[in-house]
């Protein structure tokens, strides 16, 4: 099959090869995939940037969510048939979704929603499964409680704010002017134009941030949480609590926890709670997202789509930083 590849971590482009179609055990199926999406993660785990949490042998076939059909399946698996529709993040050690085709387990796996393109439903899985887990999961956010989404017009940042909203709490977010209109008709309550304000001056007491920037954002970020709230960052620095739920080994964990010093000082300044998401594949959440998105709860916003061919020009395109909303590689 046709696979994009990369032959080492570091700034290096991905090239066309032809690699073996993957085997598949008995508890998974085999898709072809028809489109998939770019999505941050790519690019850190070709910079090299997530190592220290799982390595991978070259040559590696990147890419983290898509959308397909179900072509043959596992001895045991029992949810799903040969042509079935489907919409899935695959586990870490099973990425590779920029290729024709691709085995996964069946747990990971959700039928795509009805009322979605293949383009559409690729644009969901990590996205979705990122805003669900931090905000459903890990911040149990409540009605009427006030969240601040950074980037509110990214990838995530998109499906976030329509997720914030469905649970009935009152969203700001940041944006440029070019993503203001974007991000107030998802229904964002307040933006801030991060190009003039400083977040941290205009809001307080917020009851949790969703953190997708990292860096100095994220460390503002404490100055504007109430006593006990929750601050959860996927691009922030994992500490010692989520080494040790991964089950990272003493070496890491104390690793993690010297490199997120600062961070738990912040914490325990602004009496908040910090945690690091790093995302779980999940068939049964992908399942609660599709019947929001089949109600007509949450869209998807694409940005734009390029073709199999083109997937490199995708991800530079990506790194650009300039799309508001997703991207993705159409296969088929």
């Amino acid at each position: 099959m046709k696979a994009m590849v990369i032959d080492q971590y570091g700034k290096v482009p991905m090239r066309l090869a032809e690699v073996p179609t993957p085997e598949i055990n008995e508890y998974e199926v085999l898709a072809e995939i028809h489109a998939a999406s770019i999505n941050p993660i790519d690019f850190k785990i070709r910079d090299g940037k997530v190592k220290l949490l799982i390595h991978y042998k070259m040559p590696l076939i990147l890419g983290n969510d898509f959308s397909g059909v179900v072509v043959k399946v596992g001895e045991k698996v029992t949810r799903f048939k040969v042509g079935d529709e489907i919409y899935a993040r695959p586990r870490k050690s099973k990425i590779g979704t920029f290729a024709e085709y691709i085995s996964i387990h069946e747990d990971d796996i959700a039928l795509k929603p009805k009322n979605l393109s293949f383009e559409e439903a690729a644009s969901i899985p990590l996205v979705g499964l990122t805003s669900y887990q931090a905000l459903h999961d890990i911040m149990q956010l409540q009605k009427g409680q006030k969240i601040l989404i950074h980037a509110g017009s990214g990838g995530v940042g998109t499906f976030a704010i329509q997720l914030a909203k469905v649970m009935g709490a009152s969203v700001a977010t940041t944006a440029s002017e070019a993503g203001a209109n974007l991000v107030t008709s998802l229904g964002a309550d307040k933006v801030i134009n991060y190009k003039k304000e400083n977040f941290e001056a205009i809001l307080k007491n917020y009851d949790a941030v969703f953190d997708t920037l990292g860096g100095k954002t994220l460390e503002k970020s404490f100055e504007i949480i109430k006593d006990g709230g929750k601050i959860v960052s996927v691009s922030g620095t994992p500490n010692a609590r989520f080494a040790k739920e991964y089950g990272s080994g003493f070496f890491k964990t104390l690793l993690f926890s010297a490199a997120s010093h600062k961070l738990t000082s912040l914490e325990k300044k602004y009496h908040a709670q910090y945690s690091f998401l790093f995302m779980k594949p999940s068939g049964d959440q992908l399942r609660i997202i599709a019947d929001l998105i089949e109600s007509g709860k949450i869209k998807p916003v694409i940005d734009r789509t390029f073709s199999f061919e083109d997937a490199q020009k995708a991800m530079e395109y990506a790194e650009s930083g300039r799309a508001k909303g997703k991207i993705i590689v159409k296969m088929k």
